[in-house]
């Protein structure tokens, strides 16, 4: 049988994704990850923003007219915050985010079936080195709370996984570089301990090694002298900030201040003085002011981020903010366009800082160039002689796109 497995959202949604993939394969399925021709399609769903879910309930029309009579199995956040929403749209069988792999065992299934989360962090995903880097999930659910966020309605409690099998999982990957991957690896916890405890476990570490998202809490030099120790460690920090004020900080009932926020970067930068920090921001959170919305600016200069995430509020039905009072779209979009002129800035000026020779894992073709990432996440562009899924030392020439341009050294 022909199966296609189609992916919105996170990458957490995506590592699973991939393991359903190696399961159906194990199968003797034909599988892709494509939006084509199949006799069934699995739509791993997402619900973050309003827009994503819409998207997700679009995907349905898309995948219908490429196979009018195939069957359509559907799971993820959307359908575990809504399954109804995709009853009526010709779905064989609607799920959530517990028990996926079932997926992959019966034909069969029907109706509506949105299992309870579990409390216990469901090991069933195996590896599937599918890509140039492999995203092994270590952790899953978030205990956080957000006011914005519908995350942890849909994805249960913090919950983690073993960590000989997270380095099982490494040991095995044929890829040449991995991200570990989480809804919250902040909250990683076994018996042993906590992240620090997995990056002592990784000293050794030879391939290119990645962390997902962190919070600010998580950053101690315990954790940043285990990270440093890593063989393999690539100095990328994604470190969520999502409001530089702190009024905003405390309405989202994010745990630090501003001031928390870059006492932690500067640590960060005394471990890795050549790192990639890059963040999240969201704006027109309900009742920021014009100030508020001022300090979040300067704190990006401040800090010089290395890249930023900008999203627009998208209110949440079941979110504490849901009921606040919203800023005005015009409003919203006017800063939403000044951050990413700032973005803009800030990407220009790390590439800059970065015109020395990179270890470059080359990842696709695009555009008539080879494209791939350094090791502190430089976006860096070749017409070099390359090939994919390979390392190259490259020196970067001039600024190109989102990146630099470079030549690998003779």
């Amino acid at each position: 049988m022909k199966i296609s497995v189609v992916t919105l959202g996170c990458k957490v949604n995506q590592c699973e994704s991939d393991g359903i993939v190696k399961l159906l394969v194990d199968l003797g399925h034909e599988v892709s990850q494509s939006i084509e021709y199949a006799d069934m399609y699995i739509i791993n769903t997402c619900a973050v923003t309003s827009e994503a879910e819409k998207k997700s309930r679009q995907m349905i029309t898309r995948v219908r007219k490429c196979n009018p009579i195939a069957k359509i199995y559907v799971c993820g956040c959307a359908s575990q915050n809504n399954a109804e929403q995709f009853v009526d749209r010709g779905v064989e069988f609607v799920s959530g985010n517990a028990l996926k792999t079932r997926l992959t065992r019966d034909f069969g299934l029907s109706g509506v079936d949105v299992a309870q989360l579990p409390l216990e962090y469901e090991d069933d995903f195996p590896l599937s080195s599918v890509r140039t880097r492999d995203y092994v999930k270590i952790q899953d659910g978030c205990d956080n709370f957000c006011t914005y966020c519908i995350v942890p309605y849909l994805r249960g409690r913090s919950r983690s996984r073993d960590i000989s099998s997270i380095l099982d999982d490494i040991s095995t990957s044929t890829a040449l570089e991995i991200v570990l991957t989480g809804i919250d690896i902040s909250s990683y916890s076994t018996a042993g301990g906590g992240l620090e405890v997995l990056a002592r476990a990784l000293r050794g570490c030879t391939k290119r090694l990645r962390l997902g998202s962190l919070e600010v809490r998580v950053i101690s030099e315990s954790l940043l002298q285990a990270l440093s120790e890593i063989d393999g460690f690539c100095p990328h920090f994604h470190l969520s900030l999502q409001s530089g004020s702190d009024s905003v900080l405390k309405r989202m009932n994010r745990h630090y201040t501003s001031r928390e926020y870059i006492d932690k970067v500067n640590m960060i930068r005394r471990y890795f003085p050549n790192c990639a920090i890059t963040t999240d921001v969201i704006v027109g959170f309900p009742l920021e002011t014009d100030s508020e919305a001022e300090e979040t600016v300067r704190l990006i200069e401040q800090v010089g981020f290395s890249d930023i995430h900008i999203f627009v509020y998208s209110p949440r039905p079941g979110t504490v903010a849901y009921d606040m009072p919203t800023v005005d779209t015009r409003v919203v979009e006017e800063r939403r366009s000044r951050l990413a002129g700032i973005k803009s800035k800030l990407i220009a000026d790390f590439c800059r800082a970065n015109f020395t020779p990179l270890e470059v894992l080359i990842e696709e073709q695009k555009d008539g160039y080879f494209v791939g990432y350094s090791t502190n996440y430089v976006r860096v562009y070749t017409t070099s002689p390359v090939e994919l899924g390979k390392v190259y030392r490259l020196t970067p020439t001039e600024l190109i796109f989102d990146g630099v341009l470079a030549v690998e050294e003779k």
